[in-house]
This record gives C-alpha cells, structure tokens and sequence, in this order.
C-alpha cells in the first residue's frame, strides 16, 4: 500500500510529505464539498466547503484583510487530503496535529506566500470558533460556550447542493487570488 492519496484530479499526492506544487484548488473545494461537519452529526449534510465559505464571509464582513479572508477560506483544507477527526480525539494524537500543521503550513506558504502571524491565526481561529458556536446552534440548539460570541455576518447553514458549494468556493478563491496577486490558477 502507498502512502498517497489520489485526488480527483489525478495528482498522487502523499498528506504526510506534502508538495506545494500538487496543491491544486480544484481537489480541495471539490473534497471540502463532500465532506460533512460535525462528524456526520448535523440533522442534514452541511459541508466543510459551506463552514469555509461562511468562515471566509465572516472575515469580510469584519473587515478583515484580504489575506485574512483567504485563510479563512483555506483554514479546512488540510481536511480534503487527512480527513478530520473530532477535537477531542485530535487532541489526543500530537503526531496526527503534527502532520496536519506541517500540511497547513505547505498550504499557506503557497497560497499567502506565508505563514500566518501569530494575530491572523488567532483572528481565523476566533472566526472558526465564532462559526462552530452558531452552527452547533443552529443545527442542534447547543450552546458550546458558556458566551455566545459575536457573528457579524448572516452564515448560510442550508443544506446546499456540493456541486454549487464547489463552484462558489472555488469562485471566491479565485477573487480573492486575483486580489492578492497571485498568480494560482486553476488547472
């Protein structure tokens, strides 16, 4: 057995030993919209595509950086090529957070140029959080925190088809590289 994957475009790409080169965005938000939060344990399908996307609007409603918004978008994205596990049992595994952090590094360097500071990590973590929180909420009526934080934007938790959660991830990616200035595209 080998110890890569193969994407829907092809690419044998190995998670634990990632290339930037075979990062491309047509695997990750076709991946990200099949794949379901909370483990499967949300009354309908709701995708890691569909929290990305909310995550990324959330940024901008807040008038985030550009480059915070992109990592909002792509902060999941390590999940289309390892999959996810629930935090609790993540935080458990310290060489699963290991390989998964060495992924999202690869990721950004490539799609910001950079890693993240320490204060856009914790912006995009708060966003994540933020989303988590309401999600939960909305799709099972419990608080995870003992206070609610604060959303600016209005999040879409309907059920959406994959195939328009994909096309409108990779529409926004596709946005916010062009205002970046990178030069990403899609194969």
């Amino acid at each position: 057995m080998s110890d890569h994957i193969r994407t829907i475009s092809g690419i044998c790409f190995t998670p634990l030993e990632p290339k930037k080169e075979q990062l491309v965005p047509e695997d990750f938000a076709h991946a990200l919209s099949l794949l379901c939060r909370a483990n499967g344990h949300y009354p309908v399908f709701y995708s890691v595509g569909a929290h990305c996307i909310n995550c990324y609007e959330e940024a901008a409603a807040r008038n985030e950086s550009l480059r915070v918004q992109l990592a909002c978008l792509l902060h999941d994205v390590t999940e289309a090529y390892m999959s996810d596990l629930t935090r609790p049992v993540k935080k458990n595994l310290p060489d699963y957070v290991r390989y998964e952090r060495r992924l999202s590094d690869v990721i950004y360097e490539k799609y910001l140029g950079s890693l993240l500071t320490e204060n856009e990590e914790s912006v995009v973590k708060e966003i994540d959080d933020t989303l988590l929180y309401h999600e939960f909420y909305h799709f099972t009526s419990i608080r995870l925190f003992e206070e609610e934080p604060r959303l600016t934007g209005i999040p879409n938790f309907e059920q959406g088809d994959f195939q328009e959660v994909e096309k409108k991830y990779k529409m926004i990616f596709q946005e916010l590289t062009g205002s970046l200035g990178d030069q990403s595209s899609f194969r």
